[in-house]
């Protein structure tokens, strides 16, 4: 385990290693690309999955087994696309609200890198590369991290409330970013939820990527309605 979390940060530094020289000699307080979204994104979670699989080979249990991948299927999948179709509303306004009280008290909310790199992308090639590192790699691997390896370890030391709340803080932290801090934290406590639920890691991966897929949407679906709004004279 103390190998598997060393792997993890040795390729977290890879990854800020390799966006700087992506980066180049561009202003590091400019607005990120694709490019640099894209390689620290890899780095961090491709390095996961290559660690638990070796985690798991290790241990000779394959990640059907090791993650109750076969087990109720229909309704890990079904269930997790569900609870995130209730949440979405309370997540967004939760979000609304938080920065509205930010603004109140003189902080100035930030944008997520991803979406200031989802502004500067200038191709469909770019745009589809990112779609696949947020809807498909970032889930699968961060719920394997958080919900499939984290939580169950510190949940069997004899720490349940510690595993809960502690994987999913650092869930939240790891997004680096204020106002999204306590819906990402209640959503990580649904994914814990889901997958004490169904015994299935492919529910809070289902959950979590439709939260993506929806949020990554409606950027486009926002974008669209501000550009049909009369411009003022």
């Amino acid at each position: 385990m103390l190998r598997l979390l060393l792997g993890v940060v040795v390729c977290v530094c890879l990854g800020s290693v390799l966006t700087a020289l992506v980066r180049g000699s561009a202003d590091p307080k400019a607005a990120p690309n694709v490019g640099r979204i894209i390689v620290s994104a890899l780095c961090f979670q491709a390095g996961i999955l290559a660690m638990v699989w070796r985690f798991l080979h290790e241990h000779g249990v394959g990640w059907a087994t090791g993650f109750g991948f076969r087990h109720n299927l229909p309704k890990a999948i079904g269930l997790g696309a569900l609870a995130i179709g209730l949440f979405l509303p309370i997540g967004w306004g939760l979000q609304a609200a938080l920065v509205q009280l930010m603004l109140k008290i003189g902080m100035e909310p930030s944008v997520q890198h991803a979406l200031l790199a989802l502004q500067n992308s200038g191709s469909v090639a770019e745009l589809a590369a990112l779609g696949i590192v947020t809807i498909v790699i970032a889930p699968l691997a961060e719920e394997t991290l958080f919900r499939g390896v984290l939580y169950p370890m510190i949940k069997q030391h004899g720490f349940p409330r510690a595993a809960v709340w502690g994987t999913s803080a650092l869930f939240a932290l790891i997004h680096f970013n204020v106002a999204i801090f306590v819906p990402l934290l209640l959503l990580a406590l649904l994914l814990v939820w889901l997958y004490e639920k169904t015994d299935n890691l492919l529910a809070p991966i289902a959950a979590h990527a439709t939260f993506n897929a929806v949020n990554f949407a409606m950027f486009f679906l926002a974008d669209d309605f501000a550009r049909k709004l009369p411009t003022p004279s």
